[in-house]
């Protein structure tokens, strides 16, 4: 069985240091506690926006700008989701979860470049969202070669 690191160990000989990390522990889960109190405000406003521009004319059509625009409101919410299961799986082990937190990053990054307006945007900002595209896909690659019984 591997043993895991504790970030936050609790069974110290110091007492402040225990309150302290105990303390984290308690903000850690407000944090959890409010991440799905936004994810359900995000879904409100993904409907709430939708409705609106369902029922503006011309009327159950949408543009590619509003198509466009609710895809972003949906990868927002499916965001906020990683973050939330980065916090749970963080509460569960102490241990930051490295791959978890590289594929929340590769997804919105992703985000950003679904809804990227070329016409809008300079050729040197296209150029650096992809480098950093790229070095997450790598670093996802490489901490996956190191963690290969993870589930992501």
């Amino acid at each position: 069985m591997k043993k895991s690191h504790n970030e936050l160990p609790v069974h110290l000989d110091d007492l402040l240091m225990v309150f302290l990390n105990k303390a984290i522990k308690v903000a850690v889960k407000a944090l959890a506690i409010l991440m799905v109190a936004v994810i359900f405000w995000g879904v409100i406003d993904v409907v709430y926006v939708l409705y609106q521009k369902l029922m503006a004319p011309p009327f159950l059509l949408l543009e590619i700008t509003d198509i466009l625009h609710t895809f972003a409101a949906f990868l927002a919410v499916l965001i906020a989701i990683e973050i939330y299961q980065n916090i749970v799986l963080y509460l569960r082990t102490d241990v930051i979860p490295i791959k978890l937190v590289v594929a929340t990053a590769l997804m919105a990054i992703s985000r950003k470049v679904i809804i990227l307006d070329f016409k809008e945007i300079s050729p040197i900002y296209v150029i650096a969202t992809a480098a950093v595209v790229i070095a997450l896909g790598v670093t996802y690659y490489l901490v996956g070669l190191h963690h290969k019984d993870d589930v992501l």
